[in-house]
């Protein structure tokens, strides 16, 4: 670190004088700012290529803010020590990897994700002031999504592949699982997106109560109840348990605030929140249908189809323990040829951390995991001995999607589609701004 951080100022020392006489350098936070915004309203409507090219556009007006601005420091937080090891081992497994030219295209994903993490980390040191802008981005990305998703479901819109098992369903009891506008078009993709972007409307109707600004709250909160509403809808079992998640975490963080003053009043909306949703499992048979379809096992055939891929998965990870087979879905695919049972063919192993192991093996999965404990470990500490109650806010929003996507991920794979991983990560860099 002390060599990086020695290079960095001499390279500021030579670049003094065109950062100062350079309207471009002068405005490159400005810049910063608008390509991270746009990696978000780009997510809902175009591919993961034009979404990564800005996302590395993000990166590359960092590293050149870096390299010039007088005073610009690299640091580290002890969680960010765990993501170093991680990225190291997952290079080392780069280099091992019998499919090295189908790896690489997987390094070169994850080194975007994790470089982009970086940009927003650098980008808000000096503008916290930012975090609201950012967080509201999001918060009207995942409105839109609803609202369309909303629509499609009263438009009863043809599933494009074969997204539930109806063989043992009655008509009535046959779901219009909606997609929304995210490419490729997949209700668990939707699912997943909502499930790390939900938590942005709730913490911002908070955020804007406690500043006063009521309008804008009750703005917030409707669209976070629309969009746990389209959640719904979209028929992912995965996101179903996220939400859970995401309620009970928003439960939990509360009773900070209201357990000793308001406790009848809180236990009241806690009561009504379950009893809602009982009530709308119990008058929708649909969606009756899809939430005790989790529960069916090998009885439903996309239940099956996981299990399936979970043995053939931890084959897999049993014969390359150590360094994995290379990262990157088209690695995995073209090795999970070799263990998956006859027509049962796989993307990936639809769990995050089966995945990690199978592509980096257990000390990449070791470190991934370190990570995640220690920052949710980090967070958590924050929400309950921090006296601000707006940053404890954006902390308990933060710490909420962070923790419903792992959850979520345990049981889909949907956590590696850029969509999902750029929200991911800039809840991460918006948490370890605050720490």
């Amino acid at each position: 670190m002390t060599m990086f951080s020695n290079l960095i100022q001499f390279t500021q020392e030579k670049t003094k004088y065109l950062y100062e006489n350079s309207l471009f350098l002068q405005k490159i936070d400005k810049l910063i700012f608008a390509s991270i915004i746009a990696v978000f309203l780009t997510s809902t409507i175009m591919s993961s290529d034009v979404i990564g090219f800005i996302a590395l556009v993000t990166v590359f007006l960092t590293g050149v803010k870096i390299l010039t601005k007088p005073g610009e420091k690299l640091d580290c937080k002890s969680f960010e020590l765990w993501l170093l090891a991680y990225f190291m081992i997952v290079i080392i497994s780069l280099a091992g990897s019998t499919l090295f030219h189908l790896s690489l295209k997987g390094f070169f994903k994850t080194f975007t994700y994790l470089a982009f993490y970086l940009s927003v980390v650098q980008y808000l040191k000096n503008n916290k002031a930012k975090i609201p802008l950012i967080l509201g981005t999001m918060g009207l990305c995942v409105s839109f999504e609803a609202v369309v998703g909303f629509l499609q479901n009263f438009a009863h819109v043809d599933e494009i592949s074969t997204w539930q098992d109806v063989s043992k369903l009655n008509p009535e009891e046959i779901m219009t699982r909606v997609y929304g506008t995210l490419k490729p078009y997949n209700p668990n993709l939707l699912g997943g997106y909502f499930v790390a972007g939900i938590p942005s409307l709730y913490g911002l109707s908070a955020y804007f109560f406690v500043d006063k600004r009521y309008k804008f709250s009750v703005i917030a909160f409707i669209l976070a109840l629309l969009s746990t509403v389209t959640l719904f809808l979209t028929g992912c079992r995965g996101s179903y348990i996220g939400m859970m998640v995401i309620l009970a975490g928003i439960f939990a963080i509360s009773a900070k605030y209201l357990w000793q003053n308001y406790k009848q009043i809180y236990l009241s909306v806690a009561g009504a929140v379950i009893a809602a949703g009982t009530a709308a499992i119990l008058l929708f048979s649909s969606l009756r249908a899809r939430v005790l379809s989790i529960f069916a096992m090998r009885q439903d055939s996309s239940n099956s189809f996981r299990f399936n891929v979970y043995h053939s998965s931890v084959e897999m990870f049993k014969d390359n323990w150590l360094l994995g087979i290379g990262v990157g879905n088209q690695n995995f695919r073209e090795i999970y040829g070799l263990y998956m049972k006859t027509g049962f063919d796989a993307l990936s192993a639809y769990n995050i951390f089966l995945e990690i192991a199978v592509e980096s093996g257990i000390f990449a999965l070791i470190a991934f995991v370190g990570f995640l404990i220690t920052l949710i470990k980090n967070g958590t500490n924050f929400i309950l001995k921090s006296t601000d109650t707006k940053s404890v806010i954006i902390v308990s929003a933060c710490v909420i999607s962070i923790c419903a996507v792992c959850v979520h991920g345990l049981v889909d794979t949907v956590f590696f589609r850029p969509q999902i991983q750029f929200v991911f990560w800039t809840m991460v860099a918006v948490l370890r701004a605050n720490l």
